[in-house]
């Protein structure tokens, strides 16, 4: 049977994954002949062969391609015959540069752990072990097209044995950037205040009888410092919450991927489990088993647990050695994006940490660990990081000009956008402190550096006070601002093209409303670019603004001296101040109502950590049948609004259970959504319902509402890539920009 051709072109994901090899090696197998190449961003193939092995080789270079690659095939064209008597691999074609694609950290592949643990490799125990399918990616590079050169391994020479695997086609480690081994690559260094050891197994070794004792490690990884400690010691735990000022955040762990310690220890779902194996390996909240030999200072009064499990070679090492679960907390003080430099992690964390373990592998910019929870079914992303971000998306239209989106103050994160793409940046954090303003200039600048684009507009949250004001100021770029809530339901929009006409709920903390009050209880209907208000919360003054989100009992005293009622835990003083409107802003923020409710019940009255009230409520909640109804009515300008005066007696009622409380207090908010949706389905005739802002992080609140509404036939839309909080801000600002300038 003569020959036929084809001309294949496979965008997505293919670059930086091996992908190369990958076709080789199949192309090999199947007797295929022609050629693979990079090519401006995607992978272009020219293979000759029978035409059932040719419509084969299609289908399996999608089913059969590597763990991190997302192969899309765009193109699959029939040619004619050249007549190739074997199959290579070209030299990539010049990128252009708004097609490069930055490629996010990996895990460690089965392959590699093989090798690592088998005694007669020549890479046995060795810490860096890498691969075409697993590795570190982004934290390396300092400039594209990514090749070795270009990252942090280039000060690292390749030894003969590592340089044949780098230059073979048929291995998987053919131009596997970060390959390295024992005699060419990094090496481990621990650090104590009388010993140090540059001997990889020496310095494991140490590290390990370190935790075992108690001590607080700090362990160089991937995208930054994790604090280290044994999770079932309550001493240990102890000592580093003291030490880090951080009473009651909860802690990750992370488990052993061998054993049973995991699966003891949570209650897994299958898709949980999915998540917590899969090449990003994130931080996934699970609900704790009750027995477990876990410290009770991990997550103090919380009911579940952020799992992770080893993703680096040297995570493993650590692990298997140590044989249990370790608190793998951000090496960094609170709020700010995670330590990466040797020195200055030692400057910085040596009041927290009795140990180091250092490595000698530079970290060219931080990524920490992504989060998840399952919500309503479905893993839902809480923090965008390492093995997720950058995270690189489609647009569903054209820019007029690049634009960088600088996001929120909280939990901020940046997107750069040019043409039909974006790119949204790994979490950065809060921007309180000037390290976490130079991480985020840093990381912008960065990403339109690698990228090739230079943003000639900035976006900006129109909040007045939001930390990177000054530097945007500065730049002397033009400037577009975006309404913070209208940028939550953007954002969300973007993840359902299919639905045109919106009724959103947005509840979050507090964000700059249209009126100048601080919103945060908003239901809007439209779409991108054209959000109209329609429903909120009875507005409340707000004692002390921005404080109230620390001190959980100022929202408490707002509702019940807005209510006529006496808050006698609140300073006189402070009441008098809020009767003459003195630093008072109004608020119809759901989240201000949360901290309020945990208050009351006397759950929460002073916050070590932004949403540790409402986290503490939903905890304690207990199931109740019983749902206070909340009186709905339209204000003067067409506004619906919910009275929650009507749950104050219910709150500060000592009859009931905390617990029950909590319970009746979700399922009121729940039913006030769906009293204001079915309000505005009728004066709208849309059903399509989204759902976002930081409050629908609450799974109860947020499954209490999914039900109610599902039961009453609405269609709803939960985000599943892009975070539901202040880390979707950065995209929705460039969605609403585009809706406006398309």
């Amino acid at each position: 049977m003569p020959a036929s051709a084809r001309h294949l072109v496979l965008s997505g994901q293919v670059q930086g994954v091996g992908f190369r090899p990958f076709v080789y090696r199949l192309a090999q197998q199947m007797g295929i002949k022609g050629w693979v190449r990079n090519s401006n961003g995607t992978v272009e193939i020219f293979a000759e062969g029978r035409e059932d092995d040719l419509s084969q080789f299609c289908l399996d270079l999608i089913a059969h391609a590597p763990a991190i690659a997302r192969p899309v095939l765009d193109r699959a064209e029939p040619v004619s015959n050249e007549g190739h008597s074997h199959f290579i691999i070209k030299t990539s074609a010049a990128d252009s540069a708004s097609n490069i694609h930055l490629p996010p950290d990996y895990f460690a592949c089965a392959d590699c752990l093989h090798e690592m643990r088998d005694p007669a490799d020549r890479r046995y125990g060795y810490a860096f072990i890498n691969c075409t399918q697993c590795g570190p990616r982004y934290t390396l590079i300092t400039a594209l097209p990514y090749d070795r050169p270009n990252t942090a391994m280039a000060e690292f020479p390749l030894c003969p044995d590592c340089a044949n695997e780098y230059a073979d086609p048929l291995n998987r480690r053919f131009h596997a950037e970060p390959v390295a081994c024992p005699v060419c690559g990094p090496h481990l260094e621990f650090v104590d205040v009388l010993e140090r050891t540059t001997d990889d197994d020496a310095a494991l070794t140490a590290t390990v009888t370190a935790l075992k004792a108690g001590r607080i490690v700090a362990v160089k990884g991937v995208g930054g410092y994790h604090l280290m400690c044994d999770a079932a010691s309550d001493a240990a735990v102890s000592a580093l919450r003291r030490r880090k000022r951080r009473p009651a955040k909860p802690l990750a762990v992370m488990f052993p991927a061998q054993g049973s310690h995991l699966a003891a220890a949570v209650h897994l779902t299958p898709n949980a489990e999915q998540l917590l194996t899969s090449p990003a390996r994130p931080i996934v909240l699970l609900t704790a088993r009750i027995g477990y030999a876990l410290s009770s200072l991990v997550a103090p009064g919380l009911n579940e647990i952020g799992c992770v499990l080893p993703y680096s070679p040297l995570h493993h090492l650590l692990l298997e050695r140590f044989d249990g679960p370790l608190i793998a907390t951000s090496g960094n003080t609170s709020g700010e994006p995670v330590l990466t430099d040797n020195t200055e992690a030692q400057e910085r964390l040596s009041e927290i940490t009795d140990v180091f373990l250092h490595h000698n592998r530079p970290i060219i910019r931080p990524a920490d660990d992504s989060v998840y929870r399952v919500i309503a079914g479905k893993t839902r992303p809480i923090r965008l990081g390492r093995g997720i971000a950058p995270l690189e998306i489609t647009l569903p239209g054209s820019l007029p000009e690049p634009v960088l989106a600088l996001g929120s103050h909280m939990k901020n994160t940046v997107c750069v956008a040019w043409d039909n793409r974006a790119v949204i940046s790994p979490h950065i954090g809060e921007l309180d402190s000037p390290r976490s303003l130079d991480t985020m200039i840093r990381v912008a600048e960065d990403l339109q550096r690698l990228y090739g684009v230079r943003a000639g507009r900035l976006l900006l949250d129109r909040h007045p006070g939001y930390g990177y004001r000054r530097w945007a100021r500065e730049t002397g770029q033009p400037v577009t601002e975006v309404w913070h809530h209208h940028a939550h339901a953007s954002a969300l929009a973007w993840e359902f093209p299919e639905v045109q006409d919106w009724i959103v709920f947005a509840w979050d903390g507090v964000g700059l409303g249209e009126d100048g009050g601080l919103w945060g209880g908003e239901a809007f209907v439209g779409g991108p670019g054209r959000w109209r208000r329609a429903a909120s919360f009875k507005p409340f003054r707000l004692p002390g603004g921005d404080k109230a989100g620390r001190e959980p009992w100022r929202a408490a005293a707002a509702l019940l001296w807005e209510s006529g009622q006496p808050a006698s835990f609140a300073p006189t003083l402070l009441r008098q101040a809020w009767a003459k409107g003195i630093n008072c802003p109004a608020t119809t923020s759901a989240g201000r109502l949360f901290d309020a409710a945990s208050a009351l019940t006397e759950l929460c009255t002073e916050a070590s950590f932004e949403g540790e009230g409402p986290m503490r409520l939903e905890a304690r909640a207990t199931h109740t049948d019983t749902r206070i109804e909340l009186p709905l009515s339209i204000d003067q300008d067409g506004i619906l609004r919910t009275d929650w005066s009507t749950l104050l007696p219910m709150l500060m009622d000592a009859s009931l259970s905390q617990g029950e409380r909590a319970g009746q207090f979700h399922a009121a908010m729940a039913g006030a959504l769906l009293a204001q949706a079915i309000t505005l389905r009728a004066a709208t005739g849309i059903a399509d319902i989204g759902l976002t802002g930081g409050v629908f992080q609450n799974r109860l609140l947020t499954e209490l509402a999914v039900g109610l509404l599902e039961s009453t036939d609405f269609r709803i839309h939960l985000p599943e890539q892009i975070p539901i909080n202040d880390a979707g801000i950065s995209l929705g600002q460039v969605m609403e920009y585009l809706s406006q300038n398309a």
